[in-house]
């Protein structure tokens, strides 16, 4: 199989990618590899670590706080590249803490992390083929 080298021009033109997983704690792995294939064949090994911690966040509570399948999604346009997690459940997500508050908590950190790694984040509701359920989503800005 011949070498794939990343160009400069794949950092720069836009693309998309989704991957749909089951409601499974064992698709966290495979999402965080998956991203880091992506992101280093299009040249942006800079930001695997933090949109591999992420991506997992995201994908974690997709997958243990509801109960049908989830997607990531990751997206790269005009120098930002967005990491999200669609999942089944309409309901929004529980708004993070404060990070520094949470200390010793065994959960709630996962969207205060996300809000203190990520330049911007957000959800939205999304309605598709008559299910409904929500993206969750945060920017990383390449800088």
């Amino acid at each position: 199989m011949p070498d794939v080298e990343p160009t400069a021009q794949s950092a720069v033109a836009p693309w998309e990618y989704t991957l749909y997983i089951p409601n499974d704690l064992r698709a966290v792995t495979v999402c965080r590899r998956t991203l880091r294939l992506i992101l280093t064949m299009h040249g942006l090994i800079r930001l695997v670590d933090t949109a591999e911690l992420l991506a997992a966040e995201l994908v974690s509570n997709a997958v243990r706080h509801t109960e049908g399948p989830a997607a990531l999604r990751v997206r790269w346009a005009a120098g930002v590249l967005r990491v999200g997690a669609w999942d089944a459940d309409p309901e929004p997500p529980e708004p993070p803490g404060e990070f520094e508050a949470l200390g010793e908590a065994e959960e709630g950190r996962g969207l205060a992390l996300v809000r203190a790694c990520a330049d911007l984040w957000g959800w939205q509701p999304l309605v598709k083929d008559g299910n409904r359920g929500k993206y969750v989503w945060c920017d990383l800005v390449a800088s």
